[in-house]
């Protein structure tokens, strides 16, 4: 099986596979439980909360994310985590729209 993984270039894929199952274990079950991995491009990972105060927190707690992420995964796999904040419904409708418009001024969490 070893042999299969490395030849077919699967070492970092499982490795980061694995760091996502355990994303609890890793940042904490009060984190886990308000925000999930969605992708690892190059180095840099992108999470999303499911609040704007949620990802406020998590911004501050990017630092010793990235050092427990990169003891798991190896130095240099994870330079900078992207928090994204929820997905929020689009206020453009018809065909009078403002640019930049800021919507119904809610927070969403």
């Amino acid at each position: 099986m070893k042999r299969m993984i490395s030849q077919h270039g699967w070492e970092l894929d499982l490795r980061v596979q694995a760091v996502f199952g355990r994303w609890a274990e890793l940042v904490g079950e009060e984190v886990a439980s308000h925000c999930t991995p969605e992708s690892l491009a190059e180095t840099r990972l992108i999470v999303r909360t499911d609040s704007t105060a949620r990802a406020t927190q998590l911004k501050l707690l990017t630092p010793t994310i990235v050092k427990r992420l990169n003891v798991e995964l190896g130095d240099g796999i994870v330079t900078v985590i992207d928090i994204r904040g929820p997905h929020l419904p689009n206020w453009k409708k018809g065909r009078f729209t403002t640019r930049d418009g800021r919507g119904p001024r809610d927070t969403y969490g």
